[in-house]
């Protein structure tokens, strides 16, 4: 059998097997080497997987079985255009986050550790890749725990004591949603006598309106929902993203969240399909309301947030609030906004991250640990560190929709499945809550730009180039992905197209 037969497999083992190889090595570097080889490799595989899926018919799917046991009695994992575009953004993301931490840990977690951020990293990739390759609801559940479990450690590496107490939280609101999510696949599997997605997706039509079936999309919305830290079930994500580590911050809001909203995807139109959730039960209504307070309240919040880290951390609630409308039109319009979104909201708060952690590197005084980066230490920072600076500038736009910038193309959509129903006061709350974008992303370019640095406050250098290049490359896709559609926005019309006119 050829190697490329073989690429599924080697998409989740790879960068599995890095892990426990990182801690046998013990050594910052070699942990490094390893974990960042995987993490390359992962990335090409997808490509691979991504081209191999594009090369099929319309609608047609890679079925990989593992020990060659036949689905759905044995485990499948299953390649299909959505599944193919999560993998490239998630290992893509690890390929570019790895070659920034090595400089950028060197600050903020201390040395005898690095390997073990190393391991986590790798577990946390494979996790994320497993739970998007599978073709199997147990399997989901399994591989969302390693990828959990990986992340709380992730987190708690950082160095300030807070970073301990928002993993503690992170990991008790996980938990919750964990055990929400395997009760509502064990209900499924009750109901049909299956664990393969495609294979429950095929039974579940006739026992749709079965009370154990209402109870496990009650209990798998409500579970996915808190992973994906959709308002109000956001409460562990501010802090989270706040305290941990920069590289872990990056890799955690371009990644976890939205192979979490590819969850909810593949099960509410793949496996539940459009009658159960969007035609007998009020959830688009409530995804509806549920996704306009994220984008009001979040976004408001973050405005009078004095930490930049943390004001993008409640950005991001809001930019989620932005998928999860996308979901609740039931449209292809709609679903084109979610899926382009997944994708653009997480290149720019990568990019902005990765930044941020570059400028908390040039305030920082040489051989003091690294201050948070508040406003008042980020005074006159353009003049200093212009690139690092600029490109958040660039980044913020995306996330405002600026035409020219990938974040447009998302709320482009938006508009057009709001007039599509016939909803024009929601074009016009999109349009505002994007005014509050402007807001909080103003807040830094007037600090940077407007403000003079306070005495005794002056120093600062620009970053590395070994932060900025991974980081410049993100901020350089956000204006790419404005401009160049091709890829993302016809993938996911794509995607769109075949999710909704080809469901159970």
């Amino acid at each position: 059998m050829s190697l490329s037969a073989q690429l599924p497999a080697l998409q989740v083992v790879l960068p599995l097997l890095s892990a426990p190889l990182a801690v046998l090595l013990r050594r910052g570097w070699l942990a490094f080497a390893v974990v960042t080889a995987a993490a390359w490799a992962a990335f090409a595989i997808a490509i691979g997987l991504w081209l191999q899926v594009d090369a099929l018919p319309s609608n047609g799917v890679i079925s990989y079985h593992i020990g060659s046991w036949a689905p759905p009695w044995g485990i499948e994992y299953r390649i299909d255009r959505l599944t193919s575009f999560v993998l490239v953004l998630v290992s893509g993301m690890a390929a570019l986050v790895l070659p920034y931490s090595r400089a950028s840990i060197a600050r903020e977690i201390p040395q005898e550790s690095h390997y073990l951020f190393y391991a986590m990293l790798g577990l946390c990739l494979a996790g994320l890749l497993g739970i998007t390759i599978t073709g199997d609801a147990f399997n989901v559940f399994v591989f969302l725990e390693i990828s959990s479990l990986s992340a709380y450690v992730l987190i708690a590496l950082g160095r300030d004591r807070r970073a301990l107490a928002a993993s503690y939280r992170y990991l008790i609101m996980g938990s919750i949603g964990a055990t929400f999510i395997v009760i509502g696949i064990g209900f499924l599997y009750l109901m049909t006598g299956t664990l393969n997605l495609a294979d429950m997706a095929a039974r579940i039509g006739a026992i749709e309106s079965s009370r154990p079936v209402l109870a496990a999309l009650a209990f798998l919305t409500v579970g996915i929902s808190l992973k994906l830290a959709l308002f109000p079930l956001h409460q562990w994500l501010p802090n989270a993203y706040t305290y941990a580590p920069s590289a872990v911050t990056a890799f955690l809001a371009a990644t976890a969240t939205k192979v979490s909203v590819y969850v909810l995807i593949r099960f509410y139109f793949s496996v539940f399909g459009d009658s159960l959730v969007f035609h007998k039960l009020p959830l688009p209504q409530l995804m509806l309301w549920l996704s306009l307070l994220a984008l009001f309240a979040a976004s408001f919040i973050a405005i009078f947030q004095d930490n930049l880290k943390r004001l993008f951390a409640y950005s991001s609630v809001g930019q989620i609030g932005y998928i999860t409308l996308g979901l609740s039109f039931d449209s292809v319009n709609g679903l084109t906004a979610s899926i382009v979104h997944l994708f653009n909201h997480g290149i720019a708060k990568a990019a902005i991250f990765l930044l941020i952690g570059a400028l908390v590197v040039g305030i920082a005084r040489p051989g003091a640990a690294p201050p948070a980066p508040t406003f008042d230490r980020l005074a006159g920072l353009a003049r200093r560190m212009p690139l690092t600076s600029f490109g958040i500038v660039i980044a913020g736009l995306s996330l405002i929709g600026v035409p020219g910038t990938a974040g447009f193309i998302s709320k482009w959509y938006l508009v057009l499945a709001a007039l599509e129903k016939g909803q024009l006061w929601l074009v016009g709350a999109i349009l505002l809550s994007s005014l509050l974008a402007v807001a909080y992303v103003w807040r830094f370019v007037e600090a940077a730009y407007f403000q003079a640095p306070p005495p005794g406050r002056e120093l600062k250098r620009e970053a590395p180039l070994s932060l900025l290049i991974p980081a410049w490359v993100l901020v350089l896709a956000s204006v790419w992905f404005g401009l160049d559609t091709s890829l993302t926005l016809g993938s996911a019309v794509e995607v769109a197209e075949g999710l909704v006119r080809h469901r159970p």
